[in-house]
């Protein structure tokens, strides 16, 4: 049709400017360049559309397929710990290297216990002296330390008695014969002064003997009033707080000797075996101490990373997982032989995982490889990242996987959900999206491709449920066309009502 109103509007012009051809043949020369221009564009469009009649198609079709979550995770320990010791100190000897392998119990490293052992010798000492005391109180006091308790009495109450009676007349006698004695001496040394003066003014002794006599003279009168003092309190008798002093003693040996017979009392007996009891715990509580210098494996694993050398000074960690920030207060970096697959699922999908649940994966390091395991524990907290709430899913690794994938290797996990039962799907690549929504290329009468809106479900395996849109009969593009602009003025046509 439209060559036919070219062709009208062509002799329409020729008739109606016979005259102005006459006059101008360059103005007819471009009326024709631009009506040849104008049938150039129609046939391109004609040829355009005329190559696109064989589209690549693939018929809608019903089927079953399983529907899987899919997640970027990293394969880490089971368990990673730093380990410290229980006390800061010195790193005295180190028993492994990176690299090695350890069971539970096994001693890592030592740390220096000098002065431990000094509190120890001293502890056990303590100990020793409580439980002898406590024995001697259960055992009770032996029967010669009782007779000779009982003997201590006897002879203080004798000496109050002989206190209390006073002195006895042959003691005065003695004293007064004491006395005489001393008189006499004294006069015999007053007359040998007196004849040595006169022999020393003569010159026939020297001045020597003389003093010497004069000496004798001195101490026999020191002697004389010596015993003039003894007689008058052998006189006199015993003063009355002598009597007391002797009857105090009396009266405490008795309390001894009463004591020593009762045996020992129950307090005394629950007092030292207190004693004892302290003395134990302080005991128990250095060994700890020295116990604790050795850093012991707290489970089968690997040695990751050691951070401190012989002679460092080390400190207890606080936080009990394998972080950076411990490591200046740790020994060493210890992993458990056994790996998982770590992956962080948004909220939306973590109530569609379970325990025990199948999981593929694959690493990035062997392509083509597929590995399996099963999900092993799902965080009962979630973690928030740039808005994003997600939870962590730790997930075991089946054999040969178990050996093949190392700490740090990152993997594309599977999560296996559930199936489409029946459903009505389309390749992914055939959904086309357009901002009043989605739909497919279908090829309508003529096989001229017709855009059908549909409303979309679950994707899986590379198709995407169709809801509804669809009977299930169409053969819709795998390619479809590319969406043309409003600038190019042409479109292909609506899809039929």
């Amino acid at each position: 049709m439209l060559p036919r109103v070219l062709s009208g509007l062509r002799l329409g012009l020729v008739s109606s400017e016979k005259s102005l051809w006459k006059k101008s043949k360059w103005l007819w020369l471009m009326v024709s360049i631009v009506l040849l221009g104008f049938g150039v564009g129609v046939m391109q469009l004609r040829v355009g559309r005329s190559s696109q009649t064989d589209f690549l198609t693939q018929s809608v079709e019903r089927q079953t397929v399983p529907v899987v979550i899919t997640a970027n995770g990293t394969v880490e320990a089971a368990r990673s710990i730093n380990l410290s010791p229980k006390a800061s100190g010195v790193v005295e000897t180190l028993m492994v290297e990176e690299g090695d392998r350890v069971v539970e119990g096994q001693v890592i490293a030592m740390m220096d216990d000098a002065n431990l052992q000094g509190e120890l010798i001293q502890t056990q000492g303590q100990l020793a002296q409580q439980e002898a005391n406590l024995n001697r109180l259960m055992a009770g006091d032996r029967p010669e330390d009782i007779a000779r308790a009982e003997a201590q009495l006897a002879e203080a109450e004798a000496n109050l008695q002989e206190l209390r009676s006073g002195n006895r007349a042959q003691d005065i006698a003695q004293a007064a014969a004491r006395l005489q004695q001393s008189q006499a001496t004294l006069q015999q040394r007053q007359t040998d002064l007196q004849r040595y003066e006169g022999l020393y003014a003569a010159g026939a002794v020297s001045r020597e003997a003389l003093d010497q006599k004069r000496t004798d003279r001195d101490v026999a009168q020191s002697q004389l009033l010596e015993a003039e003092a003894a007689l008058a309190l052998q006189n006199a008798g015993s003063r009355p707080e002598q009597i007391e002093q002797a009857a105090a003693r009396v009266e405490q040996q008795r309390q001894t000797v009463a004591a020593l017979r009762a045996g020992t009392r129950s307090e005394d007996i629950a007092q030292a075996r207190a004693q004892v009891q302290s003395a134990q715990g302080t005991l128990q509580t250095v060994e700890t101490q020295l116990s604790d210098t050795e850093v012991v494996a707290p489970f089968d694993g690997v040695v990751t990373q050691i951070y401190a050398e012989l002679g460092a000074f080390v400190s207890p960690s606080m936080a009990g997982g394998g972080s950076v920030s411990d490591a200046s207060s740790s020994i060493l970096l210890l992993s458990s032989d056994r790996n998982q697959i770590v992956v962080n699922l948004p909220e939306s999908q973590i109530a569609k995982v379970e325990f025990g649940q199948a999981v593929t994966f694959q690493g990035d390091a062997f392509p083509g490889e597929s590995f399996t395991g099963r999900v092993e524990q799902i965080a009962v907290q979630a973690s928030v990242t740039q808005n994003v709430t997600s939870f962590e899913v730790r997930v075991s690794i089946d054999e040969p996987g178990a050996k093949t994938l190392k700490i740090g290797m990152n993997v594309e996990a599977q999560f296996e959900i559930g199936n489409l039962e029946d459903a009505l799907l389309v390749p992914n690549a055939a959904v086309v999206r357009r901002p009043d929504g989605e739909g497919v290329y279908v090829l309508g009468r003529d096989r001229e491709p017709v855009f059908q809106a549909i409303e979309t479900g679950a994707t899986a395996g590379g198709q995407t449920e169709v809801i509804s849109g669809l009977q299930g009969d169409e053969q819709v593009l795998i390619s479809p066309p590319a969406e043309p602009s409003q600038e190019d003025g042409f479109s292909f046509p609506p899809s039929p009502e």
